[in-house]
């Protein structure tokens, strides 16, 4: 069973950066997609950045540019560096872990089946 947990979410000003990290235990590379999603109050979940088994990165357009996602040599811990932040990109953020195919749609959360708990990230003006 692959659990991610997530950790260092907090608090930051606009233009600030924070740094999040989410050890996956059990992950092997049947689960060859590892991501971010987020979701702020009333609104649903959405992708912001995943990565495959073998480190190739995908981006919402949202976090094109401002966001770089990550993986130790391991393949067992993701992280997502986040700069430049908005008071919009205020919300939970999850990781995810799971198997897609072609023609997966590789930011959409339903393709994902273990998730993190989630780590809050406030983005004040």
């Amino acid at each position: 069973q692959v659990q991610p947990v997530e950790s260092g979410g907090g608090s930051v000003q606009a233009g600030g950066s924070l740094s999040l990290s989410c050890a996956a235990s059990g992950r092997t590379s049947a689960q060859n997609y590892m991501g971010w999603f987020r979701q702020a109050p009333g609104k649903g979940r959405e992708g912001v950045a995943t990565i495959t088994y073998s480190g190739l990165t995908y981006y919402a357009d949202s976090a094109k540019g401002r966001f770089t996602i990550s993986q130790d040599g391991a393949k067992n811990t993701i992280y997502l560096q986040m700069n430049n932040l908005r008071p919009e990109d205020s919300a939970i953020y999850y990781c995810a872990a799971g198997t897609l195919w072609a023609g997966s749609e590789r930011l959409r959360s339903d393709e994902y089946n273990f998730w993190g708990q989630g780590t809050q990230v406030t983005v004040s003006s």
